[in-house]
C-alpha cells in the first residue's frame, strides 16, 4: 500500500471539503443561525488542522495499482463522511453522533433516507450542506478531483480511481486521458444542474429551494427542504423534476455521444433502451393501478405515478405522494425498480440496468449451453462481445449484494419492526434509495430504528454507492502490506 499517497489525496480531499462548507458558512452567518455558524467554524478548523498533516508526507512514488484504488477511494468516502457529519452534530441539530453520521452518509451516498422528524426546523445553512452533499457525491468525489488535479502518475491510476468509485459493471473512457474524461462528465453534470435550476427558478420556485432541489436531483439523493418533500410545488415543478430525475439516472457517455452527434450509437444503446422502456411500463401500470385513488382522473394519476416511478428507478427519493398508501401491485413495482435502479454510468443507484440485462443474457447463454454443449453462444452488449471476466464480476457482486442484504436484514430485524420496513429499508439503503414502505415510507424517517441498526443501514448506504468491492478490500489483510512485501498487484 501506498499509504504516503493516501495520505496526500486524503489531505487535498479535507481541504476540499473545508472549502466546500464555506456556502453553508456563509449562509448561516446571513440568517443568524449562531449554532449553525459554530458547528461549520469548528468543522472547517479540524478540517485544516487534520489535512496539514499531508504537506509533510508528499510521495515520492505517485503510481498505485488497483487494490490500492479501491483502499483509497473506501477510506476517502469514509473519512469525508465523518467529517462532514461535524457541523451537524457540533451544532447540536442532530444531537447523537451516529444520527448525524447516518444523515451525511446518507447524503454522500445520494441515498435520501434520514432521521429527521422536522426538515424545516434545520438552520438554512445545515440544509444547504445537506443538499450539496447529493451534488458532491453523485458523480464522485475522487471524480472531482481528477477533473481538477493532476493526482497520480500515469493514467492506469486514474483509471483505478475512477474505475473503484464510479457505478456501473464496467467504467470506459470517453477521452484518451482519464483527467480529460472527469472534466466532460463534471462539465455535463454542472451544465445540467444549473439548466435545471434555471428551470426551477422561471417555474416560481423559490432561490434556495431551487438550488437544494436541483443538487438532490443531480445527485439523485431526495433530500428537500420541506417536510412533506416534493408534495407542495406546482403540478409543473413536480414535473420539472421528474424529467431532470429520468435525465440524470442515464449514462453520461450518452450525452457525450450526443454532442459528437453519433446519433445512430444512442438510438441502438441497449441499456437507454431497457430503461425508458422500463420507466414508460412501469408508469403506465402504476397510473392505471392507482386511478381510484385519483377519483378517476387518469392525467393525475399518471402525473403521480411518472414522478415515482422516476423517483425510485433513479434512486432520488422525492415524493409527491404518499405512495405508502397505494395498491399492493404499485408498491410491488416500485420494490423492483428499488433493486434495478438507474443505468451504469450515471448518478442512479440499484443494482444498474446494464448488470440486470447482463445476469438476463447470461442465464439465457447458460441454458442454451444446457441445450446443446457444442454450440458457441457469446454475451453481447450493443454488439460488442462481453467478456468473460465481466460477467464473472457481476455474478460475484451479485453474491456479495445478496448476502450483505440478508444480514443486514437479519441484524436490523432486532428492533421488532414489520418485515415490509424492514426488508425495504435494507433495499433503499443497499441501493440508495432513501424512502421505503411500511415505518421507513415517504412520509416516515429513519430515526425509530436503532443505533446498531442505523450503523448498519449506514454501511449498507456505503457498500451501495461503492458497489461492494471497494468496502469489502478494507477487510483484506494482504491490503495493508506495504508493497516491498508483496510486490506489484495487477490491476483487476
Amino acid at each position: 500500500m501506498n499509504y504516503r499517497m493516501l495520505a496526500y489525496i486524503l489531505g487535498y480531499i479535507l481541504r476540499i471539503q473545508a472549502l466546500f462548507m464555506l456556502p453553508g458558512l456563509a449562509i448561516s452567518l446571513a440568517r443568524g443561525e449562531s449554532s449553525a455558524v459554530y458547528g461549520f467554524l469548528i468543522a472547517i478548523l479540524l478540517l485544516l488542522v487534520v489535512s496539514a498533516a499531508s504537506f509533510f508526507l508528499k510521495p515520492k512514488e505517485r503510481h498505485f495499482y488497483a487494490r490500492d484504488g479501491l483502499v483509497i477511494v473506501a477510506l476517502v468516502w469514509i473519512v469525508m463522511s465523518v467529517f462532514g457529519a461535524l457541523p451537524f452534530f457540533i451544532s447540536r441539530e442532530i444531537p447523537h453522533f451516529i444520527d448525524a453520521l447516518f444523515e451525511t452518509v446518507s447524503g454522500f451516498t445520494t441515498t435520501g433516507a434520514s432521521i429527521l422528524t422536522s426538515v424545516e426546523a434545520m438552520p438554512h445553512g445545515l440544509l444547504y450542506w445537506r443538499s450539496f452533499t447529493h451534488w458532491l457525491g453523485g458523480m464522485g468525489v475522487l471524480v472531482f478531483l481528477l477533473a481538477i488535479l493532476p493526482m497520480a502518475q500515469g493514467s492506469g491510476s486514474s483509471l483505478h480511481l475512477m474505475r473503484a468509485e464510479s457505478p456501473g459493471p464496467e467504467v470506459g473512457k470517453l477521452a484518451p486521458k482519464m483527467r480529460k474524461t472527469a472534466v466532460i462528465l463534471y462539465a455535463i453534470y454542472c451544465v445540467m444542474t444549473v439548466v435545471q435550476m434555471g428551470l426551477l427558478l422561471l417555474s416560481g420556485m423559490p432561490l434556495f429551494d431551487s438550488v437544494c432541489i436541483s443538487f438532490g436531483t443531480a445527485g439523485t439523493g431526495g433530500f428537500g427542504v420541506l417536510n412533506d418533500s416534493c408534495v407542495r410545488y406546482t403540478f409543473l415543478q413536480q414535473n420539472i423534476i421528474a424529467v431532470f430525475m429520468v435525465l440524470f439516472g442515464i449514462n453520461f457517455s450518452i450525452y457525450y455521444l450526443l454532442l459528437l452527434r453519433e446519433f445512430s450509437r444512442v438510438f441502438f444503446n441497449e441499456e437507454l433502451r431497457a430503461y425508458l422502456g422500463i420507466v414508460t411500463a412501469a408508469t403506465l401500470l402504476i397510473g392505471y393501478n392507482t386511478l381510484p385513488l385519483f377519483n378517476g382522473d387518469f392525467g393525475d394519476a399518471l402525473h403521480h405515478a411518472f414522478f415515482q416511478v422516476a423517483s425510485i428507478m433513479t434512486t432520488s427519493g422525492f415524493a409527491t405522494t404518499d405512495f405508502n398508501l397505494w395498491p399492493e401491485f404499485s408498491r410491488t413495482i416500485l420494490v423492483v425498480l428499488m433493486v434495478i435502479g438507474a443505468s451504469a454510468g450515471s448518478t442512479g443507484g440499484g443494482i444498474k440496468v446494464s448488470r440486470g440485462l447482463l445476469l438476463l443474457k447470461n442465464a439465457r447463454q447458460t441454458i442454451r449451453r444446457m441445450i446443446n454443449p457444442r454450440e458457441v453462444n457469446l454475451v453481447r452488449m450493443d454488439q460488442e462481445v462481453v467478456g468473460e471476466d465481466t460477467l464473472h464480476g457481476v455474478n460475484v457482486y451479485m453474491t456479495f449484494y445478496c448476502l450483505i442484504g440478508v444480514v443486514s436484514l437479519l441484524v436490523i430485524s432486532k428492533d421488532n419492526f414489520s418485515l415490509e420496513s424492514n426488508i425495504t429499508a435494507v433495499l433503499s439503503c443497499l441501493n440508495n434509495i432513501g424512502p421505503g414502505l411500511g415505518a421507513v415510507g415517504p412520509m416516515e424517517n429513519f430515526s425509530a430504528y436503532s443505533g446498531l441498526s442505523k450503523l448498519v443501514l449506514t454501511m449498507d448506504m456505503l457498500f451501495g454507492r461503492l458497489e461492494i468491492f471497494p468496502m469489502l478490500t478494507l477487510l483484506l489483510p494482504s491490503v495493508w502490506r506495504r508493497a516491498s512485501q508483496r510486490g506489484k498487484v495487477s490491476m483487476v
